[in-house]
């Protein structure tokens, strides 16, 4: 069966001594895997478009077990992405995380915006990046199904107070009255950081991004939603650990 699609290289892989295995995050088919048959040969018309971080239009055949890629051309390469180490080490992080929580075979275009519209504020430089980080990490695990409950405090429902606390384990907040100290891991959260939070989860797809914070509350806003999604991933990316190499 031929299927044509749009979709963006989030992983690739060397088969062989021309072959590629790409993880292909798409609108109509969530994340699917496919072979690309001497995309390695830099002649061959699917070499740009089967690499990691492109954005191509894609012909493919779907066997039994498998997809082959007959035919990729790029859409968009960000390519200002490899101008800086920093970007593109956190460009891979989003990639790897997507393609953890990205279903398969199903509608995933929410998805795809997401991480379409991460790499793009990336290459152009017009976001910080922690807190684009943020936004992808949290909107990220909203889609797929772990959103935390911040509208009130989990014990008073105190919509807010001078400090909230963000249950990491719980997936809750806590008002300052009704926060003990324990074993239990938390991430203070200033009232500016939890209107962040809340607007990154709740807003509208269109105004997800269409906010600002000072860098002590974006360090405190990271802090949180990076906590969070390691609580669920159960394990730190190694492309994470690459990122605050760079970063720091």
């Amino acid at each position: 069966m031929q299927i044509q699609t749009q979709g963006l290289i989030i992983r690739e892989q060397t088969v062989g001594e021309s072959d590629r295995l790409v993880t292909v995050l798409t609108a109509d088919e969530g994340v699917l895997r496919a072979f690309a048959r001497r995309a390695k040969n830099i002649k061959d018309s699917k070499n740009s478009a089967t690499q990691i971080l492109c954005y191509s239009r894609l012909n493919l055949y779907k066997g039994r077990d498998k997809y082959i890629i007959n035919e990729a051309i790029p859409i968009e390469v960000f390519f200002d992405l490899r101008k800086d180490i920093s970007r593109l080490s956190l460009a891979q992080y989003f990639c790897e995380i997507i393609a953890e929580f990205s279903p398969e075979g199903v509608d995933s275009a929410e998805y795809l915006r997401l991480a379409l519209n991460a790499l793009h504020f990336l290459c152009k430089g017009s976001k910080p990046e922690l807190l684009l980080k943020s936004i992808i990490e949290m909107r990220l695990l909203t889609y797929a199904g772990y959103m935390p409950d911040i509208v009130g405090c989990a014990s008073c429902n105190a919509y807010e107070s001078p400090h909230m606390h963000f249950m990491i384990n719980e997936a809750n907040i806590l008002c300052d009255n009704c926060f003990k100290p324990g074993p239990e891991r938390s991430a203070p959260m200033n009232p500016a950081v939890l209107k962040a939070m809340r607007h990154i989860l709740y807003s509208d797809t269109e105004k997800m991004f269409a906010f600002q914070l000072t860098e002590s509350s974006q360090t405190e806003l990271a802090a949180a939603s990076e906590a969070y999604l390691l609580s669920i991933l159960d394990r730190k990316p190694k492309t994470l650990d690459f990122y605050h190499m760079i970063a720091n």
